[in-house]
């Protein structure tokens, strides 16, 4: 398995990053479309919109958020395996636009493709 690593919207540095996917729901805000050099926009491997708004980046509902996002991930294979097979074929670099660096999705993205990647 190769490396996931994780880079926040506004920050990102393109090179040397792999494939890249941003991993939102929503378009980033601020951010022109032609702007950002990406290979996908996987809306789907993203928190519904549901389960975003209930988070509302709350640290105190991290550990259910994680819960209920993984629930959601095992719910929809389809969101999640082209970035598993991405994994499997060389570096990958997971786009998020969240301010808080500790606790958004794209942690717990990660975390899950590296236990389903593991698998098979």
């Amino acid at each position: 398995m190769s490396e996931i690593r994780l880079s926040r919207v506004y920050d990102h540095d393109p090179h040397g990053s792999g494939r890249v996917f941003l991993v939102e729901r929503l378009w980033p805000r601020g951010v022109r479309r032609d702007a950002l050099t990406i290979d996908s926009w996987c809306k789907d491997a993203a928190p519904s919109t549901e389960l975003r708004k209930w988070f509302s980046h709350d640290p105190a509902k991290w550990t259910e958020f994680r819960r209920r996002y993984t629930a959601e991930l095992d719910a929809n294979p389809d969101a999640w395996q082209p970035l598993a097979a991405a994994a499997r074929r060389g570096r990958l670099t997971l786009l998020y636009s969240s301010r808080d660096r500790e606790h958004n999705n794209a942690i717990v993205l990660r975390d899950y493709l590296f236990a389903h990647t593991k698998k098979g």
